[in-house]
C-alpha cells in the first residue's frame, strides 16, 4: 500500500503508544510539557486511587519564548500542573514538585533526587506524558530507573482528535512526533535512552514525513 500522510502518522502514533496496563503503584510521575491534559489525566489517576503521591516535574522555562506557552511564563510546568491537580481535588500533602528540570532526562534525574530526599524508594511508578511521548518517556525512564516497574500512560485521545490548539496552524505536534521518533533511534548511542526496535514500516513513515517537510524538531 502506498504511503500517505495519514498512514504515516497512524503508524508512528501507534508505535509511540506502549499499551501498558495500569495498576496500583507507589507514585504517579508527571513529566513536564505544555499540554495541560497530561496534568488532568494524572490527577484523575490519583483520584482513582492508583497511587498515594503524585510528582510534577519540569521547569520548561527555556521554551517559554515559543508560542502557546503563555500560561507558564512566570511559573513552571510543574507548578501549573500541580495547580490543576489541586483544583481537581488532589490534596496538597500528596503533591511533590520538581521545578528545575528542562528536559526528559532531567525530569527523571531531579525527581529521583527529590524522592530520595523524602526517603521514598518506589518499586512501581506510573509515568504520565503526552500520547506521542509514551515510548520516549519509557526509554528514558529505564535509563534512570532500570530496576523499577515503569508503567507509562497518557491522556486517552485518539489521533483524529489530537490537536495542539495553541499551534494547530503549523502542526507543531507532527514536528514533535517526528523529532521524538528520531530521538528513539539516535539517543541510545548517547546513553539518554534504552535501545528499542523500530519496525521498518515505522521508519519508512518517518522518512516519508521528513520528505514532506516535518523537520522543525529534528536533531540538527
Amino acid at each position: 500500500m502506498e504511503m500517505t500522510k495519514e498512514k504515516a502518522l497512524n503508524l508512528i502514533w501507534d508505535y509511540m503508544h506502549m499499551e501498558h496496563t495500569l495498576k496500583k503503584a507507589d507514585a504517579i510521575f508527571v513529566l513536564g510539557c505544555r499540554d495541560t491534559r497530561v496534568a488532568e489525566h494524572a490527577a484523575q489517576l490519583f483520584l482513582d486511587g492508583l497511587a498515594p503521591i503524585i510528582i510534577f516535574a519540569g521547569s520548561g522555562s527555556i521554551h517559554n519564548s515559543k508560542p502557546g506557552r503563555e500560561q507558564f511564563v512566570g511559573s513552571t510546568e510543574a507548578e501549573v500542573f500541580a495547580d490543576i491537580a489541586r483544583k481537581m481535588g488532589v490534596p496538597e500533602e500528596a503533591i511533590l514538585i520538581e521545578n528545575r528540570s528542562q528536559n526528559t532526562g532531567q525530569n527523571y534525574e531531579f525527581s529521583i533526587q527529590l524522592l530520595r530526599e523524602k526517603n521514598i524508594e518506589p518499586n512501581t511508578v506510573i509515568a504520565v506524558q503526552k500520547p506521542y511521548m509514551e515510548r520516549r518517556t519509557y526509554a528514558t525512564g529505564k535509563v534512570w530507573w532500570p530496576n523499577i516497574e515503569l508503567i507509562v500512560t497518557s491522556p486517552p485521545i485518539p489521533i483524529e482528535k489530537y490537536e495542539d490548539a495553541s499551534n494547530s496552524h503549523n502542526e507543531h505536534w507532527i514536528h514533535a512526533l517526528i523529532g521524538d521518533l528520531q530521538r528513539i533511534k539516535e539517543y541510545p548511542a548517547k546513553g539518554f535512552q534504552i535501545e528499542q526496535d523500530i519496525p521498518d514500516e515505522v521508519w519508512e513513515a518517518y522518512e516519508y514525513l521528513v520528505s514532506l517537510g516535518y523537520t522543525d524538531r529534528l536533531i540538527k
